[in-house]
């Protein structure tokens, strides 16, 4: 085999070898990738206590009795102005919108931080913020305390 022909093999060799390199690398990376959407969405899921205020600067007490199924809310809102059922909502990254029943239609919307619901509020002609804090879990029937 001449100079020049062994040259050539080696090129093509050293060609095709950082070409299956370059694929492998890719490969990596997109299997690495896969099944990365986001960040995990938080299930709000449970009981938030706090208060409200209205245009008229009023503490208002809230109990928040929220379930989050995949991304759909329900529940009830049961304040010191009355309870309310909740129609519908939805939660996107830490933006939380719930609507609810006040005779006339309600809105929550509220931003996700740590344990805490913080937002604003409205129905009809009045509205406010609104803090809320998520209750501690309840501890599950018949579960005994460790001594």
């Amino acid at each position: 085999m001449s100079q020049k022909n062994f040259i050539r093999v080696c090129r093509s060799a050293n060609a095709r070898f950082a070409i299956s390199c370059m694929m492998l690398a890719l490969c990596s990376v997109a299997l690495a990738q896969q099944g990365k959407t986001g960040p995990a969405k938080t299930d709000l899921t449970g009981r938030y206590d706090g208060t409200a205020k209205n245009k008229a600067e009023d503490v208002i007490t809230v109990t928040l009795d929220l379930t989050d199924k995949e991304g759909a809310l329900s529940g009830t809102i049961h304040s010191s102005h009355g309870d309310f059922t909740i129609t519908g909502g939805t939660h996107k990254g830490d933006d939380v919108t719930i609507e609810f029943d006040a005779g006339s239609p309600g809105t929550l919307s509220l931003h996700t931080t740590e344990d805490k619901l913080v937002g604003t509020w409205n129905a009809g002609d009045d509205g406010g913020s609104l803090d809320l804090k998520k209750a501690a879990a309840a501890p599950e029937p018949g579960a005994k305390g460790k001594s």
